[in-house]
């Protein structure tokens, strides 16, 4: 018999068997890039914090570099929370984007980071050197609490294999900028980090004084840009990086108003946004369904390690899509609503294929975009009415379902409340445990009721959740216990109030 010679393993393949043998041996060290180590480790990130930067003035000024990483790579908006959860703060901004976790988890709802938990919810330089401390880690800042020991901080552990933190101005940073990107410049070019963090502050400075809608505000991002291109410059510049696979990502903590300030609930300063360029990232591509928190599941994975069930965000190579999302095309603007800007696209009442609307029950008259479950956008929903807890719903991504009877009582109207959406019937096996996944924001006042229902094979529907009290910005996993002989299962979500609060439902799936 002959037999075929093995084939010879790919550079990946060797690449992880060497990352995993110095990992054991503990070779892998915080010196010059060499060939074995780049060889070994070739995948590494760099995530680039801009602070209080706004998307659409950042593609207003002269910052070629930012612009440039835009067209050769990802460019996705993203909404914060807003109080009760948290401001929109530089403490809760950049611990969500440290950690992969919304606030109700890392506990910083202000700069005065008291509830902090990164105990339990550590930074993602921190995790990397938990689970694999052979790599190297890095992080620089000038706003001291990002990489200081002081009473706030750090957002970044000691871990961390180095660390620089530069007091800046009388704000505490901004002015040492130019300081902080020669430094990371010099260790990105010069040294070997597998994944690093820089900060650069001056953008939010100017957006304090001046205002977003400044010229100074647009001279600061220019400025910036001139520093980013100084880091994108010294990661090209490694006698190593023709055989490494770098990811960048570029994000900020939190917008700012046209005249100046965050920390309130606007879009203004709930804005934020990702951009990314790598290996498996279309030029010039725009997504919809990105969050804060997926910057840090993102470089966990890149540099080959699990973000884990914890981490609330997403890595972008694993996008999360649903039926919902589909509507984005066919989401219109506003009808009755007078807070939503008139050019906001952001609502439909068509479900996508596969779903219905039962509004047999529902009053008629009411506000239109709410006349029973209907289909939305963050940015439309919450601008309906702020400051009631709409913007706590951080766990849904691009379009969601949404039953608001506050809303909808604004306009005069006949009856109650009462819409039931219905799902597609999906396959499953009689007599085993499946699960029901969801994602649920949920605000109650009785006499309100929110019900979760399921019927097999076109039977009647049995109620196998209801919720009396509120849940916030939730993943539900609810077993259901598929009896013998089914086949397939359906959902409802149905929904009564009378000028009551709302409820959300977003990513379903049964497995």
């Amino acid at each position: 018999m002959i037999t075929a010679p093995a084939p010879l393993p790919s550079r990946r393949a060797l690449a992880v068997a060497a990352t995993a043998a110095a990992l054991v041996a503990g070779t892998l060290g915080s010196t010059a890039a060499t060939a074995d180590e780049a060889a070994a480790n070739p995948d590494k990130v760099l995530v680039i914090g801009l602070d209080g930067v706004v998307l659409d003035r950042l593609k207003a000024a002269d910052a070629p570099h930012l612009n440039g990483l835009m067209a050769q790579g990802l460019t996705a908006r993203s909404t914060l929370y807003a109080n009760p959860m948290a401001a929109t703060s530089s403490g809760p901004g950049w611990s969500t984007i440290a950690t992969g976790v919304w606030p109700d988890k890392h506990g910083v709802k202000d700069n005065s980071f008291t509830g902090k938990n990164y105990a339990a919810y550590p930074d993602f330089l921190t995790r990397i050197e938990n689970a694999a401390p052979a790599l190297n880690t890095y992080a620089a800042a000038d706003w001291e609490p990002i990489t200081s020991t002081d009473q706030n901080g750090p957002i970044f552990s000691a871990k961390v294999d180095k660390r620089l933190s530069l007091k800046g101005d009388r704000d505490g940073y901004g002015s040492e900028d130019p300081k902080v990107a020669a430094a990371a410049a010099a260790e990105l070019r010069d040294q070997n980090p597998d994944a690093a963090f820089v900060y650069l502050g001056e953008v939010d400075t100017a957006g304090h004084a001046s205002g977003a809608n400044s010229q100074n505000y647009l001279n600061a991002i220019a400025r910036v840009d001139v520093l980013v291109g100084k880091l994108l410059t010294a990661v090209q510049q490694r006698p190593t990086y023709g055989q490494e696979n770098w990811k960048i990502l570029v994000t900020t903590d939190h917008g700012h108003t046209a005249t100046g300030g965050h920390g309130g609930s606007t879009i203004a300063e709930r804005g934020t946004f990702v951009i990314a360029k790598g290996a498996g990232i279309p030029a010039g591509s725009v997504r919809d369904d990105v969050r804060l928190a997926d910057v840090a599941a993102t470089a966990l994975q890149h540099v080959g390690l699990p973000a884990g069930a914890a981490i609330d965000g997403v890595p972008l190579g694993t996008p999360v899509g649903d039926a919902f999302d589909t509507l984005r095309p066919s989401l219109r603007t506003r009808v009755d609503e007078t807070g939503i800007p008139a050019a906001t696209k952001g609502f439909t009442r068509t479900p996508p294929t596969g779903w219905s609307v039962d509004n047999s029950r529902m009053g008629t008259g009411g506000v239109t975009e709410w006349a029973g479950w209907s289909f939305a956008t963050d940015e439309f929903w919450t601008q309906a009415q702020r400051d009631q807890w709409r913007e706590l719903n951080v766990r849904s991504r691009n379009v969601f379902a949404v039953a608001d009877s506050d809303e909808w009582d604004d306009k005069t109207h006949t009856g109650t409340f009462d819409s039931t959406l219905i799902g597609p019937r999906l396959p499953v096996t009689a007599g085993t445990t499946a699960t029901l996944r969801y994602t649920t924001h949920y605000r109650h006042e009785a006499p309100q009721t929110a019900q979760v229902l399921v019927s097999y094979d076109g039977g009647p529907a049995t109620v196998v959740k209801s919720y009396t009290a509120d849940a916030l910005a939730r993943n539900e996993a609810l077993p259901l216990q598929v009896p013998a002989g089914a086949t397939d299962v359906q959902v409802r979500f149905r929904y009564t109030g009378s000028n009551n609060w709302f409820w959300t439902v977003d990513n379903v799936s049964v497995g």
